[in-house]
């Protein structure tokens, strides 16, 4: 990141929040209903608890709990493991995913601080001691819920290139940025594509950086 990107991110995070604050305040009033009937149709269909929540690493490498609408139910086998998220994932669940429905209580986590509308998606915490010190670079802007990545291939791109969109968007945060990657985000949703990898309920393990591990697209 050049000087001058440093500058324009040191100045722009700051509105990025204000932004972030009131967009997740109004989204989460307007979209109350829809979340209500959401939250019953998933009890209906998956049962409980209605919401998925984890632990993820977010700005600076920093854990918070991100909230999502619950997608998989809780089938085991017959000695009370649990079955494979591919086959968990319901078509109701994967309908859940393919439009983005199940990141809306994602806003609450906006609204708190710990996510922005736009940013890297926030992974999982044994990702971090796997990450070059190039891709962690991802963590110096908060987590979003939709990002570059996500719209130039999601979960059908390969590791490497989509760690490499995410440190991308690190070097290059803007104002416009963020609304083109808005924009197609809603494009996105309804056009779905990249939502899954096949044979993945969403893609698969990044494994590291190892020469002797194949990056698995």
């Amino acid at each position: 990141m050049t000087a001058e990107l440093r500058r324009t991110a040191r100045i722009y995070l700051p509105f990025k929040r204000a932004v972030d604050i009131i967009a997740a305040a109004i989204g989460l009033l307007l979209l109350i209903p829809l979340m209500l009937i959401l939250a019953l149709v998933i009890r209906w269909k998956l049962g409980s608890p209605v919401l998925f929540t984890q632990v993820r690493p977010g700005y600076l490498g920093k854990s918070f709990t991100v909230v999502k609408f619950r997608s998989m139910n809780d089938a085991r086998d017959d000695n009370g493991n649990l079955l494979s998220d591919e086959i968990r994932l319901t078509r109701f669940g994967q309908l859940l995913r393919s439009a983005s429905l199940d990141e809306l209580p994602q806003l609450w986590c906006v609204l708190r601080g710990d996510m922005s509308l736009v940013g890297p998606r926030p992974l999982l915490v044994r990702y971090l001691p796997r990450y070059s010190p190039e891709q962690a670079r991802r963590h110096l802007v908060p987590p979003g819920i939709t990002g570059w990545a996500q719209v130039n291939g999601r979960n059908a791109i390969s590791w490497t290139d989509k760690l490499s969109l995410d440190v991308w968007y690190v070097d290059h945060i803007s104002p416009l940025l963020d609304l083109k990657i808005l924009f197609l985000t809603l494009l996105r949703v309804v056009r779905p594509s990249g939502v899954t990898k096949p044979g993945f309920a969403t893609t698969s393990e990044f494994l590291g950086n190892d020469p002797e591990i194949k990056d698995q697209p």
